[in-house]
């Protein structure tokens, strides 16, 4: 019997409201008072200054040709397959609140030497809705303490930290893509490694997840697992109404 595909979802965490508002920009990215940042391979990068943190929020849209916005989805949420494919993966697995029951997401990044590694303790929530009658996934994630979850000696833990991604088909044969990122991960952050965060390591990313995605049921047979199966569609959004 087939293991099936790893997924943790805090359900209940992000309200409708929090899909409806970000799942129609996967179309129609809401760019007003955004900076343009940079173009690579087809995607752009925006960005939002926040005066508080001194950081930017980051908007990252385009469309990837050839790939299947389900397969797409599944690989970007099963986490064991992450380990595989994403080579800044240095711990992933589910955590739980002792006290709460509530599910979520360790997470330790490689970061580029002398600078230290970061961590994550996160929730995320998968939601399949339809947007103007178009299938999309939408996936949700933000930072959340976990008590049982300490923070590690050498490993900065980064406890702001706020993630959106949505996808769906283009219309033809790939996926339209759309990200909303921001998180704050302490330390002094060189500029030249934000802007080859930017410029470089998000294409770096696309082509990674490319791969994963062609080699996705590959891995699932090799690992007799099946695929994370999506949830039903549990909102139908109208951005045409008047």
């Amino acid at each position: 019997m087939a293991m099936a595909g790893s997924i943790v979802n805090a359900v209940g965490t992000f309200t409708d409201e929090d899909i409806i508002k970000i799942a129609p920009e996967v179309a129609n990215p809401v760019l007003d008072g955004w900076e343009f940042f940079v173009e690579s391979t087809g995607v752009q990068i925006h960005r939002k200054y926040r005066e508080v943190s001194g950081l930017y929020d980051y908007k990252i849209h385009g469309v990837m040709a050839d790939l299947d916005p389900k397969q797409c989805a599944q690989v970007y949420v099963d986490w064991e397959y992450r380990k595989v494919w994403d080579t800044y993966v240095l711990d992933l697995h589910p955590i739980k609140h002792e006290a709460t029951g509530l599910e979520g997401l360790y997470w330790a990044v490689d970061y580029p030497w002398p600078m230290s590694d970061r961590d994550y303790t996160f929730v995320r929530d998968m939601r399949m809705v339809e947007v103007d009658g178009v299938l999309t996934c939408v996936c949700v994630a933000k930072s959340a303490v976990f008590p049982n979850e300490p923070e590690k000696e050498g490993i900065i833990r980064v406890d702001d930290f706020q993630q959106a991604c949505v996808l769906q088909s283009d219309g033809k044969t790939g996926s339209r893509a759309f990200m909303l990122y921001y998180d704050n991960p302490k330390g002094m952050i060189p500029t030249w490694l934000i802007n080859w965060g930017a410029q470089t390591g998000v294409p770096q990313f696309l082509d990674m997840m490319r791969k994963a995605v062609f080699g996705y049921e590959k891995w699932l047979k090799d690992t007799g697992r099946e695929a994370v199966k999506p949830p039903e569609v549990s909102l139908k959004i109208n951005t045409k109404s008047s």
